[in-house]
């Protein structure tokens, strides 16, 4: 038999393609083809800026700090970057976008891009951001789904002029539109250097 069957051998392959799975592919691959897309547009962007308009962190820490049972605990290494001639000044405060990527011990990765807020009580700085993003399991969590959404909230100090140091802490999800929603609480150490 020819049709494709969950956990059906055809011609000596297994096949993990089912037709009752085939929309949810062709989603996932449209979500990964838009956030490369994305993130390569803001790639050219950050390699088109001036040489002063650089605004980038690193940051390491845990990944899934909540886990009960430990097994998806890991650590997390990412970079950020932020372009200070983008932000905003509104009535609720100072906005820019911010594009990013993370990786953890574990082999998931995150890619994203959204917008982060900036308030200042002198040299304690305070950013809140959302960010969708693109979520790539490896042999880690399943987050139940491709599409994630992470909130983060950050603290820094002013080390000197250009570089702050700071304390982070985000909650990514996928606001049940995935197959299982269990979310990843972490917190990380960040540095940040405008160049």
């Amino acid at each position: 038999m020819f049709l494709l069957l969950k956990k059906e051998r055809i011609i000596g392959f297994n096949c993990r393609y089912t037709f009752s799975n085939l929309g949810s592919i062709f989603i996932k691959m449209i979500i990964r083809i838009l956030f490369i897309f994305i993130f390569s547009c803001m790639s050219f962007a950050y390699l088109g800026a001036e040489e002063s308009d650089k605004d980038i962190s690193f940051y390491t820490g845990q990944f899934d700090i909540t886990d009960d049972i430990g097994d998806d605990k890991t650590s997390l290494f990412g970079i950020e970057h932020r372009n200070p001639n983008l932000f905003r000044n509104t009535f609720l405060g100072k906005f820019a976008p911010v594009t990013g990527a993370f990786l953890t011990g574990k082999g998931a990765a995150y890619i994203y891009t959204g917008v982060e807020a900036q308030y200042s009580l002198g040299p304690v700085k305070f950013s809140p951001s959302f960010t969708p993003g693109y979520y790539e399991q490896g042999s880690g969590k399943d987050l139940g789904d491709v599409l994630e959404f992470k909130s983060e909230i950050k603290f820094g100090l002013d080390v000197s002029e250009n570089s702050k140091i700071g304390y982070s802490y985000s909650h990514i999800s996928n606001n049940d539109w995935g197959t299982t929603n269990p979310g990843s609480d972490n917190q990380s150490i960040t540095f940040s250097k405008k160049f």
